[in-house]
């Protein structure tokens, strides 16, 4: 079944233009970050950790395929643009990884960190997206989009239920 398509009221307005840029923006994000997170489960220690970002990558190209839809909602063509700010937190996680020891917590803790700042920015940049579409009247987008921010929620407390409950401490040790 194909999606709704939802036509924006004032077509190409300054704000329809905003809207579509961050779309394409946030997906240039996913679809970068879906390339980094195997590497860091990979090396992650904890196997709590692994698993938690082996579960985010699933979600994650879930959410790659909702933004598609989205883009096809509005009849738009799914394209991105560099996100400069996903580009520098994935360059931040890689320089963790070669910064630290591998099989340690020290290295998982700074695995948290970067995974947590990522999640804060796609936090923002989805709770951003849910209320432009509600504002342009575009509610079935609001609503996949909105489920997406849910789960990055989800996906940070998780990260930090890990990091309090095992990996910090572990870490303060080694």
């Amino acid at each position: 079944m194909s999606p709704k398509t939802q036509t924006l009221e004032k077509k190409d307005s300054k704000f329809q233009e905003l809207f579509l840029h961050e779309l394409k923006d946030i997906y240039w994000a996913e679809t970068h970050l879906a390339k980094t997170l195997p590497k860091m489960k990979d090396k992650a220690t904890s196997e709590k950790l692994s698993n938690a970002i082996g579960a985010h990558i699933k979600e994650t190209e879930k959410q790659i395929e909702r933004l598609e839809e989205v883009f096809e909602m509005l009849d738009e063509e799914a394209e991105s643009v560099t996100c400069e700010a996903m580009k520098g937190l994935i360059k931040e996680a890689e320089e963790i990884l070669d910064d630290t020891e591998s099989d340690t917590m020290v290295r998982d803790a700074g695995i948290i960190i970067a995974s947590q700042k990522v999640e804060h920015y796609e936090i923002a940049s989805y709770g951003s997206l849910v209320h432009l579409c509600k504002k342009m009247g575009l509610s079935d987008c609001a609503n996949l989009l909105e489920k997406t921010l849910e789960e990055e929620k989800k996906a940070d407390k998780k990260l930090t239920e890990i990091a309090e409950k095992e990996v910090n401490e572990k870490a303060m040790q080694e």
